[in-house]
């Protein structure tokens, strides 16, 4: 009896230190894992980086923003490095230029390989912006963003934010995002008349970040549209960010260069960007006429070339 209980005791000894080096060597990968997601974290908490990502629209390349980035580091000391993304169908990055050492504003234009219209590919052009930004947040570690888009890129950013952003929020803070002639009702001119990508984003507007001030331009060819899209369709942004975000501004360019495939390319919108986007030209943020903007689309600025 008593040889049997030894036995006994023997094998719960040995069953108890199995069981304790297993879980010595099941919890080993899980400490590296959490000393790097700390060490992760901490990098991210003490980056100085603040991008400025810009989404084209559709049937534009990473090259759309080249003549733009050029008109923003004119006359600057301190220039803006370019690094450009184009994501495949197969969501794999291709990437061109780069973000120069020291340079805590650069500009990242992700462009996609089907870069074609409709609210069926706007949806794809998210998930895969959103592949590009889960490695570009990866790999450079900032912890806050400015976002620009021109057109569709208005669209694919707002349905990112509704619907990708949650799994960054915790650590990454969007602060600006300023849309450039964005048809958030596609080609429709009658408010009334809501698409169905609009129902969608007046539906989960509760998924914005409620911090976040947004700049919606338009430009103004004649009283209707930017030659392209619709004012009314521009304006239908009120129903998406109005009372949902810390600031919604509104602001129409004119003259020349105002029509819908100029406007990156107009002066008074570059001006715009350098005050509105840009740290070093945020200032107090007055805008070109020296008045302060309307919030809330309670009055829309026209700005003339």
């Amino acid at each position: 009896m008593n040889m049997l209980n030894k036995k006994m005791i023997s094998k719960n000894r040995l069953l108890l230190l199995a069981t304790f080096i297993f879980l010595i060597v099941l919890s080993i990968p899980t400490f590296f894992w959490i000393k790097n997601a700390n060490h992760d974290l901490a990098e991210r908490r003490k980056s100085q980086m603040s991008p400025v990502i810009m989404i084209p629209g559709s049937s534009a390349t990473t090259e759309r923003f080249n003549e733009l980035v050029n008109l923003l580091n004119k006359d600057t000391l301190k220039k803006h490095s370019l690094l450009k993304i184009q994501v495949k169908k197969d969501g794999t990055l291709k990437y061109s230029g780069k973000i120069n050492r020291n340079d805590n504003e650069p500009f990242i234009v992700v462009g996609f390989e089907n870069n074609h219209d409709g609210y069926a590919n706007i949806k794809k052009q998210a998930g895969w912006f959103d592949e590009a930004f889960a490695q570009l947040s990866q790999q450079y570690k900032f912890n806050n963003f400015k976002a620009f888009g021109h057109s569709n890129g208005g669209l694919i950013w707002t349905y990112w934010l509704e619907n990708y952003y949650a799994d960054y929020s915790d650590e990454i803070t969007i602060k600006k995002l300023m849309t450039l002639g964005t048809p958030y009702n596609f080609n429709e001119s009658n408010i009334d008349h809501k698409t169905e990508m609009l129902n969608d984003f007046i539906k989960n507007r509760k998924k914005i970040p409620k911090n976040l001030d947004v700049y919606s331009v338009s430009g103004g060819e004649n009283y209707e549209s930017d030659g392209l899209v619709p004012e009314s369709s521009v304006a239908a942004g009120k129903y998406i960010f109005q009372n949902q975000v810390k600031h919604y501004t509104t602001m129409t360019v004119t003259g020349s260069d105002a029509q819908h495939s100029s406007l990156p390319q107009n002066k008074q919108v570059v001006q715009l960007i350098k005050q509105y986007l840009l740290e070093n030209n945020s200032g107090n943020n007055i805008p070109v006429n020296g008045q302060k903007p309307e919030e809330n689309n309670k009055k829309k600025k026209k700005i003339n070339d």
